[in-house]
């Protein structure tokens, strides 16, 4: 009997890696890789050894016979997968991380941030050179969007955080936690006191709409609204009012569908989960009974992914907005597409002007953009147009939420590319585009080297290719040489001079742990701290 892949799939290909018979794809390297909705296992091919299961870390493969009855589905997306496919257990060619020559001192690499794109370039450090390697992130907490932007109902995914443990924990790794790079120290004093320095940083911005009233209180980003349920420090605890009975979401990708579902979930099954405190009582008393996710194309290019609609939680009903051009679109769908998954989903006509039925029910709308942002004081509804169409029609709503994407920031003193929103590079290694020559000693990773694309599991992929850069320069000896010889002592006097109270491995274990037992005493894995004050206090 076959292992299948899931929905909690991170596609960071650790169980290709262990694959006796090579039924896993599709594959780095291959065409169509980090651009599938998840990798999948070739029923013809597996020998159901449970290697990639053990391999997993999210947990995501498991024996197709004992798959619970809403994830059965996965069986036969697995297989549809190979339809058009030959069976085959072809290798491609060996390839060999670049590794450091021998040196009288290892190298001593930043890495700032702690989520995934900087965890996997820290392993990748630890696991292919003898670096020592400096984790500097401006949060006392370590995960990046492990811990603040996966859903608080998707616990297989969040065990991504244990796999990166081993990092935090290496006895090569200093943890340089609530120390702000660009704010706190510059580029330069880092830089000073490492060989070089890895950025992975990530794109915390939203992408603007660029409609009339976008600017009333109650229009949010996507980075905003999840943030707030899931206890980031940036956003207050009263940033977002879901008092209201309908919710409008901009964009059709999965973290829009994720934010749908946390609106409408059931609450006391998100009352065992890590959701913040401060958003799950406002749930408990929220009216909230429809979110009406909004796409510009038709149902086949929804952006969301199959298993992530697919496993929408029973007590949710889902519908489409009817339209004669998406009814058409749905019956010509070809088999296994993303438009046939909701072929079978009624079509609802829906009265905008009018409360929300009983119950709770996603609609989702194709074919649709946002012309304007209506209200006085705040959001009051939502003028949408039909593409292709002069016609429009109002929807009530007192919460809009952009879900249109993420964009990088500006990182101080690194070069910037404002229409990708993206640190400009080759391979990994930052270049000035003013003079095509690298910026000595820096590199990128993740989303702010290559755009708001690709889940966590990519990020692996990429980080080895950044980390195959950096040593490659290290052996071509193309990495500047500090005024003197790097150490974690000069760092930490630098730190301290700056009157930084900054957190380490100790404390970001205490504040881990006291997390954890908040958490035991409710039933849940966790109760996060929600400010950067309840971290530190009585903490040292």
């Amino acid at each position: 009997m076959t292992y299948v892949v899931t929905q909690a799939c991170c596609a960071d290909a650790s169980c290709m890696s262990v694959c006796p018979v090579n039924c896993i794809h599709p594959a780095p390297g291959e065409p169509d890789f980090g651009h599938t909705e998840m990798v999948y296992v070739d029923p013809r091919s597996c020998i159901d050894c449970g290697a990639c299961a053990d391999a997993c870390p999210v947990s995501a493969i498991k024996p197709l016979e004992l798959l619970s009855g809403d994830e059965q589905v996965f069986g036969d997306i697995n297989a549809a997968f190979y339809d058009d496919r030959e069976a085959g257990v072809d290798w491609s060619q060996p390839s060999f991380p670049i590794v450091e020559e021998p040196r009288e001192r290892p190298l001593r690499i930043a890495v700032v941030g702690t989520g995934p794109a900087a965890s996997y370039t820290a392993r990748e450090l630890l696991t292919t050179s003898s670096a020592h390697v400096s984790m500097i992130d401006r949060l006392p907490v370590a995960g990046g969007l492990v811990r603040s932007g996966v859903a608080p109902d998707h616990p297989d995914t969040k065990r991504l955080a244990d796999m990166f443990t081993w990092t935090y924990d290496h006895p090569r790794t200093r943890m340089y936690l609530n120390v702000d790079v660009g704010g706190d120290v510059s580029h330069a004093d880092v830089l000073a006191h490492h060989d070089a320095v890895v950025y992975a940083v990530g794109a915390r911005l939203d992408r603007a709409l660029g409609v009339p009233g976008e600017h009333l209180p109650g229009v949010h980003g996507s980075p905003e609204v999840v943030g707030w349920y899931n206890s980031h420090t940036d956003v207050d605890a009263s940033a977002i009012d879901v008092s209201t009975d309908r919710v409008v979401v901009v964009g059709n990708g999965n973290v829009a569908l994720d934010v749908a579902r946390i609106l409408l979930g059931d609450v006391e099954a998100l009352g065992r989960t890590d959701i913040a405190d401060h958003a799950l009582d406002a749930l408990r008393s929220a009216p909230v009974r429809e979110v009406v996710v909004l796409g510009r194309r038709g149902p086949e290019h929804a952006a969301f992914t199959r298993p992530e609609l697919l496993m929408m939680p029973r007590g949710i009903d889902v519908a489409i907005e009817a339209d004669g051009q998406v009814a058409d679109e749905l019956a010509a769908a070809a088999p296994g597409s993303k438009a046939a998954s909701m072929a079978g989903l009624p079509l609802v006509d829906v009265d905008w002007s009018a409360p929300p039925p009983h119950g709770r029910r996603l609609v989702l709308a194709f074919h649709r953009t946002v012309d304007e942002v209506v209200g006085a004081e705040r959001v009051e509804g939502v003028r949408l147009g039909r593409v292709g169409t002069d016609r429009t029609v109002d929807v009530r709503t007192g919460l809009v939420v952009r879900s249109t994407g993420h964009r990088g920031s500006p990182v101080a003193g690194m070069p910037f590319d404002e229409a990708t929103a993206t640190i400009p590079h080759t391979s990994g290694r930052v270049v000035d585009p003013a003079t095509g020559l690298p910026v000595p000693g820096t590199y990128v990773v993740g989303w702010i080297k290559r755009g708001a694309s690709g889940g966590i599991g990519a990020n692996r992929t990429d980080a080895q290719e950044t980390v195959a850069t950096l040593l490659a320069d290290a052996r071509a000896h193309l990495l500047p040489t500090p005024p003197r010889p790097p150490s974690p002592r000069g760092f930490a006097r630098l730190l301290r001079s700056r009157g930084l109270d900054v957190v380490g491995r100790r404390r970001m274990k205490r504040i881990d742990a006291d997390e954890r037992r908040r958490g035991e005493q409710a039933g849940r894995p966790r109760v996060k701290f929600a400010t950067v004050d309840e971290m530190l206090e009585g903490r040292r």
